[in-house]
């Protein structure tokens, strides 16, 4: 009897750990909010969210949009431990005053890099935008905290922070097989180049992107997006093709006019002309960013 009852105890202690492996397991789950067309820049911000904890990736441009963040994370009912900002633009952070205000607790953090970004043009960011953004521009700047992690973890499942350094810095959450693609990654309009302004920095974009085709991913989450969510690589295939579509225009194009009509050419369906028509009188010399 007494041997019957220590087995039956074994069994059960197994049962129990396998049950709290199990639990412990539980998929992430990802939820992104994005503006479109409402905001000034259609930017992405996700929630992912485990069985009791959360993390938030990127807070907005307007302050309105980031108390919409607010209520997301309210909805979820898990508790926020970590706000990672993954570039120091500021539509990537202005929203976060109304989100450390509602959730003090939780950490605000970036790279090194990006911190260093954000200290060096906050000022000259504020003065531009406030006006444009008016009741949404922020009245305090939240800069995150530097950290040298490149892991970070939700409900012990890892969110993993690659090519750090790089200006396509990117998540990948190995158990879902996401990308989150942040800044670099691009889809329904015209991609950014005003801050990529040598041939070899968008060579490095393009080859951040293979790196994320490299990991297979099931799905990709553009930092900036209009329209449908685009399925499986689809961003970062449009992403790449732009890139070098843009540096095949810019040998042959003579002055950000033929630039700004051969892309439109290419691409007459996308939105964004303001981004393109900007970052082809960057690339050809005519301004200065």
């Amino acid at each position: 009897m007494k041997r019957f009852i220590k087995s039956w105890l074994a069994a059960s202690a197994v049962l129990l750990a396998s049950l709290s492996s199990l639990v412990n397991a539980a998929e992430l789950q990802l939820q992104t909010y994005n503006p479109q067309q409402q905001g000034i820049f259609p930017i992405s911000s996700t929630l992912i969210t485990g069985p009791h904890e959360a993390m938030l990736v990127d807070a907005q441009f307007s302050i309105k949009d980031g108390e919409k963040l607010v209520e997301l994370i309210k909805q979820s009912g898990k508790q926020l431990t970590t706000i990672l900002i993954t570039c120091g633009d500021p539509d990537f952070y202005f929203g976060l005053q109304p989100i450390v205000a509602a959730f003090p607790h939780a950490k605000v953090i970036a790279t090194q890099k990006v911190v260093d970004h954000i200290n060096a043009t906050k000022a000259a960011k504020i003065a531009y935008w406030g006006p444009i953004l008016k009741d949404g521009a922020p009245t305090q700047i939240i800069v995150p905290q530097a950290t040298d992690s490149r892991v970070f973890k939700v409900d012990g499942e890892a969110v993993e922070l690659h090519k750090a350094n790089d200006y396509a810095a990117f998540l990948w959450i190995p158990q879902t097989r996401t990308i989150l693609g942040g800044v670099g990654v691009v889809y329904g309009q015209h991609v950014w180049t005003a801050d990529t302004q040598s041939v070899a920095a968008r060579q490095g974009w393009r080859d951040d992107i293979d790196a994320m085709l490299a990991l297979n991913p099931a799905k990709v989450i553009p930092g900036h997006y209009i329209a449908q969510m685009p399925s499986g690589t689809t961003a970062l295939t449009f992403t790449k093709q732009y890139l070098q579509t843009f540096d095949d225009v810019l040998q042959t194009a003579k002055g950000s006019a033929a630039v700004i009509a051969a892309m439109k050419s290419q691409y007459p369906a996308i939105a964004g002309e303001q981004s393109l028509e900007m970052s082809a009188k960057v690339n050809t010399g005519e301004m200065t960013w």
